[in-house]
């Protein structure tokens, strides 16, 4: 039975049992998964088992996506293990459970995929008492086929009780197995052989809540059914192959590798791991960049790095010179893109990010193998030293877990402790290095800030804390000293999230202080950085502080723009394209985001295009404090990495853009005016960089591009911008006329001088010696001289010199045709005493060859010295 018609009766099966098919979510797990891929059937149901949401229907099955990269080094090591699968399920929300899941199970297994009974063996959680008489009663299977198992198995791993490694929905799981056979091992059932004795489908019975160390805090709401039956280990046991990647489903990709490499599966256990490897990873990554993941150094894109690497490394152990994922992904795409139209959707895409990856990491490879052959000599016990590996890593962009397998094929290993210690100091030094306010006390000393300036410009406070320069604690500062200032209340936004500090005024009876920038200090202290501008300013008076209004409002309208650009990337280039930095400044945003190429111009105008219209549109913003569970709940949009409390702050713009944000906003997009987007390109591999200004600024930009284009008109003396177009044009097109001109006269001025050189050769010893001094000639100019006149000689021994003095160095350019050659005069030898005469050396081939020094002034003597070399060379000196 095929993969697809497997996959297909499945569904149908549930599908006539009042069961709903719902789509395969991403491989990017919602928000309140906690999981960095989905990784299981359930996880886009999550918030229906835990009682957050109210399920549409009561029973779903689906095909989903699944990613489990804890088993990636097992991957081609033996017959089931894979990164990328899919999970077919059903599920039941508070409605069937056990009897129910187990005796549909079982029938589809016997009646609809014709898998004997007697060939089923099943384990159940140690005390379920009620899934182990289902199975007995509702399936009728012998008491002595029923395994059972504890939460955790003898390595301390969870065996018969399931969750998703994460907190969240868990219950007790009933796992179903098909034997196949002596031929994979002994008898005995799982607990003796799990290659025999093949896991194919696990029912779960979602009942508890636990937490990520999978201790059970509370029953949930309902009692639910989630299973999952991995497609490849089905077609495994149908299709009678020893492995999955002999199924149909892998079977065709597995062949892109052997007709790349000439190698087959299954006769050189090295090179199966090899071709399994490229087969499965090429189809995962296939998987995960459709769903818009892209390369990268941290979390799901390092996943998707590392197995594409993988991919090249293995290929080039196979012998394969060329780029072979274009031809995996063709393969998948004919495979599965029936099934998952998303993958014909962003083929595209797709192809542009794998080849990009691919050529830049065989690039990286051939330089890092190398260093690698090099760190082998140099093994210490056939130990790879720990400062080796982190060169490899650091320099050439080597996984330490690639470097690792290679080793292993050479019988080697690496010192991974020193290495982790050298990565942790790297990693120190890139944290010294951000940027962070110094102030000289201690955590717990920075006074405490409360910021107001969402609400206010302009606040009432005291002078909580005064640092001088050089951090010293001041008791007052005078006018001309640089301070640091701390309050009790401020409207003064510090530094954070992209967005910029504030600038303005502190006022006291006594003095004031110009701000120039506000940042972060401590855990809740905001440090006003600034100079005294007039009189005394001392600790513990009572001050007024107001911010620039309006560079606060123009860096409040980038802000809200910036998130306005951040959707409209998203809208127009996919999911991939999320905020991957920003710096938001008065009137000015730059904003980083992920993609595999350069953003066109026709799309970054459409691009300028939408953002506009959205700000016409003149949506409210609207800015709400909420759980983080509840923020994630709604779809809001955090940055990777970021960290943030139990509340966050979410700003929302119409209903297209929900962000968690704690800069400053305008109240409806109007009030922006207008984006101008500047330009767009490349900031590293795989990362793009757009520039905007925005408002008054941004019609400024306008009508400074105006201004530019009124000048052009008048210079080109045209009536309008499209007559100077065409004006221009005509310019062009004389210039280049001329040019042609000019260059035929050119070219008839060295017709002359070539010939007047041919006609000035003179005999030395039977060989035609032209020797020339010709002012002005950059290098091209004197081989193309050279060769020329060499070539005019070529009917019989004959040498040709021309040297220059063009800007100040001394060039030679020597030629010598073949028959003079044979007497023993070749181009560089005719050279050597001449260019020592210029300071320099010479080299070429034998019947072209140059010399170059610094000596300008010494190439008359060294041409005049090329008869005498000519006479010694003939004389076999």
């Amino acid at each position: 039975m095929e993969g697809n018609r497997i996959r297909e009766l499945f569904l149908s099966f549930f599908e006539e049992r009042e069961h709903v098919r719902v789509r395969s979510s991403s491989l990017i797990p919602p928000p309140e998964s906690g999981l960095l891929l989905t990784n299981a059937g359930m996880n886009q149901f999550i918030p229906y088992f835990l009682g957050q949401a109210e399920p549409p229907y009561r029973r779903a099955t689906t095909a989903q996506k699944v990613m489990r990269t804890n088993d990636i080094e097992n991957v081609g090591q033996d017959a089931r293990h894979l990164t990328f699968f899919e999970m077919l399920g059903n599920f039941s929300f508070a409605d069937y459970f056990k009897v129910e899941a187990i005796r549909w199970a079982h029938e589809l297994i016997t009646e609809g995929y014709g898998i004997d009974h007697d060939r089923l063996w099943v384990t159940v959680f140690e005390d379920d008492v009620e899934a182990a008489a289902a199975w007995i009663d509702a399936a009728g299977l012998s008491p002595d086929r029923i395994v059972r198992r504890g939460m955790f198995d003898a390595k301390g791993e969870p065996a018969n009780y399931w969750s998703t490694h994460a907190a969240g929905p868990a219950g007790p799981c009933s796992e179903i197995f098909v034997d196949r056979g002596s031929k994979y091992g002994p008898d005995g059932g799982p607990d003796v052989d799990e290659e025999r004795f093949m896991e194919i489908w696990n029912l779960v019975f979602i009942q508890d809540q636990v937490d990520a160390d999978l201790r059970i805090l509370a029953p949930l709401p309902g009692k639910n059914v989630d299973t999952g039956a991995s497609l490849e280990r089905v077609a495994t046991v149908l299709q009678g192959v020893d492995n999955v990647f002999e199924t149909d489903l892998f079977r065709p990709t597995l062949g892109v590798a052997e007709r790349s490499s000439g190698r087959k599966h299954g006769q050189d256990p090295r090179d199966d791991v090899s071709l399994k490897i490229i087969a499965e990873h090429g189809r995962a990554a296939t998987f995960l960049i459709a769903d818009g993941i892209q390369p990268s150094n941290t979390g799901r894109g390092y996943i998707l790095r590392r197995m594409l690497r993988r991919v090249v490394s293995h290929a080039r152990r196979l012998g394969i010179q060329r780029g072979v994922l274009d031809e995996v992904i063709s393969s998948v795409l004919q495979g599965f893109g029936d099934a998952y139209p998303e993958l014909r959707e962003n083929e595209a895409f797709v192809r542009q990010v794998a080849d990009s990856e691919e050529e830049r990491f065989a690039a990286t490879l051939r330089q890092g193998m190398a260093q690698f052959e090099d760190a082998k000599k140099h093994a210490d016990h056939g130990r790879i030293s720990g400062d080796a590996a982190f060169k490899l890593h650091d320099t050439f962009g080597f996984p330490i877990e690639l470097l690792q397998e290679i080793a292993a094929d050479e019988g080697l290993s690496v010192d991974t402790d020193r290495f982790a210690v050298l990565l942790g100091e790297q990693r120190d030094r890139a944290r010294a290095a951000a940027k962070k306010v110094e102030t000289g006390l201690e955590a717990g000393a920075v006074p405490a800030t409360e910021f107001v300036g969402y609400r206010e410009h302009e606040a009432e406070s005291s002078v909580s804390l005064l640092l001088g320069e050089d951090n010293a604690e001041l008791g007052a500062a005078e006018e001309g000293e640089l301070v640091r200032v701390f309050l009790e209340r401020t409207p003064f936004y510090a530094e954070g999230g992209g967005q910029v500090g504030d600038q303005g005024i502190i006022r006291t009876d006594t003095g004031s202080v110009r701000i120039i920038d506000t940042l972060p200090a401590g855990e809740h202290g905001t440090v006003h950085e600034g100079i005294v501008a007039t009189g005394e300013v001392r600790t513990h008076q009572p001050a007024i502080a107001s911010v620039d209004v309006p560079r606060r409002e123009a860096t409040t309208r980038a802000h809200t723009s910036t998130h306005v650009v951040h959707w409209t990337l998203k809208h127009l280039l996919g999911e991939h394209a999320r905020q991957a930095g920003s710096l938001v400044e008065p009137g000015r945003l730059r904003f980083d985001f992920p993609n595999p190429g350069p953003v066109g111009t026709d799309l970054l105008e459409e691009a300028e295009l939408e953002a506009n219209r959205r700000l016409a549109a003149d949506d409210p913003v609207k800015i709400f404090e909420t759980t983080l569970d509840e923020a994630k709940s709604l779809g809001a949009v955090g940055l990777f990495g970021e960290k943030y409390g139990d509340l966050v702050r979410v700003v929302e713009i119409g209903d297209y853009s929900r962000e968690l944000c704690g800069g400053t906003h305008v109240h409806r997009t109007g009030s922006v005016a207008v984006i101008r987007l500047l330009r767009e390109g490349s900031i590293g591999a795989g990362m793009r960089r757009v520039e905007a200004l925005v408002g008054p600024d941004a019609l400024r930009e306008i009508n400074a591009e105006r201004a530019l284009l009124r000048g052009l008109v008048d210079a080109l003396e045209a009536k309008d911008p499209q007559g100077a177009i065409e004006r221009a044009r005509r310019v062009l097109e004389e210039n280049k006329r001329l040019r042609s001109q000019l260059g035929s006269l050119r070219a008839g001025d060295r017709e002359a001088l070539i010939a007047s050189l041919v006609a000035g050769a003179h005999d030395v010893d039977g060989v035609a010696l032209v020797v020339a001094e010709i002012p002005g000639e950059d290098p091209g100019g004197l081989r193309d001289l050279a060769q020329r006149v060499r070539d005019r000689l070529s009917a019989g021994p004959a040498v040709v010199v021309v040297g220059s003095g063009a800007d100040g160095k001394a060039m030679l350019v020597a030629g010598a045709t073949a028959a003079a050659v044979g007497r023993g005069i070749t181009a560089p030898a005719l050279l050597e005493a001449a260019a020592r005469s210029i300071g320099g050396g010479a080299g070429g081939k034998d019947v072209l060859a140059n010399a170059g020094g610094k000596d300008a002034a010494k190439v008359p003597e060294a041409l005049g010295g090329i008869p005498s070399r000519v006479r010694e060379l003939l004389r076999g000196r």
